[in-house]
């Protein structure tokens, strides 16, 4: 991304919220250090130590209602597996979690998905790829072709009315 571009996107995005449980505490860190130093403003909603004893969803369910406040906002969530984040983050209204495996489908999650945060399975994605598949996410625009709008408009009458369009 062009040093203007870049500097216009990160003054337009109002944070990137974290959250990990034990199992992504080592993971998280990682990313936190690399978008630190790519001048986010990274806020980490995890628990203070990774000892254990921490339920996943707590951790999704914070990070998922602050960036439904925050329309600007982007989230990060880390488990072993990325699975129950992904999960239980997509049960707060507005978010499109997307659990992802590399930056193909990171590309995908914000290109046809508007998905406002990324999951990560710390046991299935190296720490490299991760940072890297989390950075296109954090700075792909979503190009509102009428297609991609049309689906996720399905997704999101689903979610307030609990049933298919036109049914």
């Amino acid at each position: 991304m062009p040093k203007a571009l870049r500097e216009e996107f990160l003054n337009n995005m109002s944070k990137i919220f974290i959250g990990a449980d034990h199992a992504g505490t080592e993971l998280k860190e990682k990313i936190k250090k690399a978008l630190t130093s790519d001048g986010y403003d990274i806020k980490d909603l995890s628990p203070s130590t990774p000892e254990g004893g921490d339920d996943y969803p707590d951790y999704a369910f914070l990070v998922g209602e602050q960036v439904a406040n925050d329309e600007e906002s982007r989230g990060i969530l880390i488990c072993d597996t990325g699975i129950g984040m992904a999960i239980a983050a997509n049960k707060v209204k507005n978010i499109r979690a997307a659990l992802v495996c590399d930056v193909f489908s990171a590309k995908r999650s914000r290109e046809h998905n508007d998905a406002n945060i990324i999951v990560f399975g710390s046991e299935l994605i190296k720490p490299v790829d991760a940072i890297e598949a989390t950075r296109y996410f954090l700075e792909l625009i979503f190009p509102y072709s009428e297609r991609h709008n049309r689906r996720i408009s399905k997704i999101k009458y689903y979610e307030t009315y609990g049933r298919i369009p036109g049914k």
